[in-house]
């Protein structure tokens, strides 16, 4: 009986357990992972969130949406078609992550899948795509936000403000419009990271802080002249560390055209980063016995580590680039009007030197270009024709008139590999250069042409070496005979990245020697244009010195270095609004914002792009014209205040006004864009008037609203229509077309023949 009651018992216990455990059972079960849906159509830089999951339809690849990059894709692109491109999803569509990262230059193209990427210079925003499996313990966003069509005007978010003192890198230009909806809670940020809050040492004088406009590169304090430089980063050093300025850390330079972290306080060198020798160590790869090295020669001994390859050459510690708060920006100008010695040092420093203060040369604000020349230090010259091709450069220095107001001119010598002799910011005049060039060593080795352009890509043209931004780029190579590597691929990414390249050939092979050059045609597939203007075949080394001229005449031409230009800063871009009654006071807001979405996707300056405004109803007002407003800011406050008009709506009249009082004063060298916005049909005809300024060159953009005619915007667009006209129902959707215009003007541009 006791044996039976207890079993009871115990049945009964295990009974309740299971009652009670089922419903709480159901209770732990995992929610479902809601995925959005979007169109194939929809690309990554409007959606306003860090890392998120969609799912694609089906027959993407078929609508032909553009993808720009390979595994890293400019924010441009469409998702699902770079999720088919990718391998992630096929064309049957899917689930796919997207997670957002900083900009970058070279987005290469190629050809998966069934898709077509193209190729990109550069954008200020990328996004990779991984396959739609949700990370462990991560729940991703249910719903999408997207940029707003009607965010607040222009207004600048906090992370768009200048940063204080505080902070380590200062952005230069507005970003996209942000949500002000707040991100979900449960999304594991992957790309952001947490903004430094410790204070430096006091900052130099605010004018060494200034970022400077539009640009994607920040120029070091104190850097601008080598001799302040190089006296502060040494007694920096020593105050900071007790040593002496031969133990200076030498630090190494990002390798690529990104922006550097400026730094108001002492530098340090990174964890894991070597101490680098001083340059008059004799231990090293680029030691060569008998010979002394000139103190600015940077050797390259290895290429599994290009960071280390790089280094300023005078003593300054160059802190590393923070890439998750990095947005890619485009070049700025250089102020000719800047203090060499507002460094923000203590013009004590140089109290201890007994020398007259050094004299700085202006230079020719004529041809105010950053200038290297890539040397052949192969050892099929020989001694005789190096000492010639010494001579030769140290009279283009003489020649060019080398100065901080105008040319600025570096040297690399390149064999085997190539090596930094000069930078940019070495010499301020034309005797120290010529002074520096006749102690070049010649290198020896192969003539790796190639491996030279790769390098001046990568490295040389960055802020620690004394690139100026607003002045154009200019590599000229010196070839005696032939490469003995390809140049093709390496010429194309410095071309893409806004480097002018000439080539001069000295003794160029005959027709017996033609079969051992490498790569045929090798100066044509090298050059920025192979029109003749940029390559000057020299018959022998005697003959050299009869070049200098017409190579210092093509150099500072700066209206034909076409090569400087890209999409984003070769452009006057002309905007018609139509100001009737029609459009409502609240109406002309939102594309006043669409005009304003437009214009920060593009580098502003007087030297890069600029951008007019013309409103009219039957009459016509210049709300301001080109290189009024030279700067970012200044233009998207420009646009902000214009005032509405109201009335009728003339558009034909409205284009031949801006024709005479814009494009009339357009730069030769500028690609001449014009975007017609209206809302209703015409009271006069727009054929003619458009007619005119297509024959004019100007490439015409029809933008047209609720009861705009269809046959009159295709009659305002440059043909193909589908490709210049649009169309929408209500004005909130305007915000749709920013990408799809900037997309077609950077594809037009980048389309363009090479001739």
């Amino acid at each position: 009986m006791i044996r039976e009651s207890v079993t009871v018992v115990c049945l009964a216990l295990l009974l309740s357990c299971a009652c009670r455990a089922k419903p709480n059972g159901s209770k732990s079960k995992k929610p479902k992972q809601v995925v959005p849906a979007i169109e194939c159509d929809v690309r990554a830089g409007k959606i306003s969130l860090p890392e998120f999951i969609v799912k694609c339809p089906s027959h993407c690849r078929e609508t032909k949406q553009q993808v720009y990059g390979t595994g890293v894709f400019a924010s441009i692109s469409s998702i699902c078609n770079a999720a088919i491109h990718s391998g992630v999803i096929t064309n049957s569509g899917g689930k796919v992550i997207v997670r957002k990262m900083a900009g970058q230059n070279t987005y290469k193209g190629s050809n998966s899948n069934g898709v077509r990427s193209l190729s990109l210079p550069k954008w200020r925003e990328s996004f990779v795509v991984t396959e739609g499996k949700p990370k462990k313990g991560v729940i991703y966003p249910s719903t999408l936000d997207f940029v707003p069509s009607r965010p607040t005007y222009v207004k600048i978010s906090q992370k768009d403000k200048a940063p204080a003192v505080s902070t380590p890198l200062p952005t230069t230009a507005a970003p996209e419009p942000t949500m002000t909806t707040p991100e979900p809670t449960t999304i594991v940020p992957t790309t952001q990271a947490p903004t430094t809050t410790t204070t430096p040492p006091p900052p130099p004088p605010p004018t060494t802080l200034k970022t400077r406009a539009a640009v994607h590169k920040v120029r070091d304090a104190g850097s601008g002249h080598p001799y302040l430089a190089s006296v502060a980063a040494a007694r920096q050093s020593q105050n900071a560390q007790g040593k002496s300025p031969s133990q200076v850390f030498r630090g190494s330079a990002y390798p690529n055209r990104y922006p550097q972290r400026a730094s108001a306080g002492l530098r340090r060198p990174e964890a894991g980063s070597p101490m680098r020798r001083h340059s008059s160590s004799p231990i090293g790869p680029a030691f060569n016995r008998g010979q002394p090295i000139p103190q600015e020669r940077t050797p390259i001994t290895s290429h599994s580590n290009p960071v280390s390859r790089s280094t300023d050459l005078e003593g300054n510690r160059q802190a590393p680039l923070d890439t998750t708060h990095t947005r890619v920006e485009t070049v700025d100008e250089w102020r000719p009007d800047a203090n060499l010695y507002e460094s923000g040092f203590s013009m004590r420093e140089q109290a201890h030197a007994p020398r007259a203060p050094e004299h700085v040369s202006q230079g020719d604000p004529d041809c105010k270009v950053d200038l290297v020349f890539l040397m052949d230090g192969s050892w099929s010259i020989g001694k005789r024709r190096f000492k010639i091709q010494k001579d030769f450069l140290a009279e283009v220095a003489q020649v060019i008139n080398v100065g901080v107001a105008g040319p600025m001119m570096g040297v690399i010598q390149y064999g085997d590999d190539p090596v930094t002799e000069i930078n940019l910011k070495s010499y301020s005049n034309s005797r120290d250069v010529k002074t520096s060039i006749a102690k070049i060593v010649q290198k020896g080795g192969l003539s790796n042409v190639g491996k030279a352009l790769a390098y001046v890509n990568k490295l040389y043209f960055s802020d620690a070496n004394g690139n100026r931004g607003g002045a154009p780029n200019v590599a000229v190579v010196l070839v005696d005979g032939w490469p003995t590597d390809k140049v093709d691929e390496a010429s194309r990414l410095a071309r893409e990245s806004g480097i002018n390249i000439f080539f001069v050939t000295i003794e160029s092979a005959d027709d017996n020697e033609k079969q051992n050059l490498v790569e045929a045609n090798f100066v044509d597939k090298a050059v920025c244009r192979t029109n003749g203007f940029f390559s000057l075949p020299v018959s022998s080394w005697f003959a050299l010195r009869k070049t200098v001229q017409p190579l210092v005449k093509r150099v500072c031409d700066t209206d034909r270095l076409v090569c400087s230009k890209t999409c984003l800063n070769a452009n006057d871009i002309a905007f018609v609004i139509d100001g009737s009654s029609s459009v409502g006071t609240g109406n002309f807001r939102t594309v006043l914002q669409f005009v304003a979405n437009i214009t920060r996707e593009f580098e502003i300056s007087d030297t890069d792009t600029r951008v007019g405004a013309v409103q009219y109803t039957y009459e016509q007002r210049l709300e301001f014209a080109f290189g009024q407003h030279n700067t970012k800011a200044e233009l998207l406050n420009a646009i902000k205040r214009i005032n509405y008009w109201s009335g009728g709506t003339s558009t034909g009249a409205a284009i031949t006004y801006a024709a005479e009082q814009l494009f009339s004063k357009s730069k030769p060298n500028k690609r001449k864009i014009m975007i017609v916005i209206t809302d209703g049909r015409s009271y006069d005809d727009v054929r003619a008037p458009a007619l005119a300024v297509h024959s004019q060159g100007v490439i015409a953009y029809s933008v047209g609203i609720a009861w705009a005619a269809q046959d009159e915007l295709e009659y305002i667009a440059t043909d193909p229509d589908k490709e210049h006209s649009f169309f929408v129902d209500e004005f909130d959707n305007l915000y749709k077309f920013v990408s799809k215009i900037t997309q077609n003007i950077c594809q037009e541009f980048n389309s363009q023949p090479r001739n």
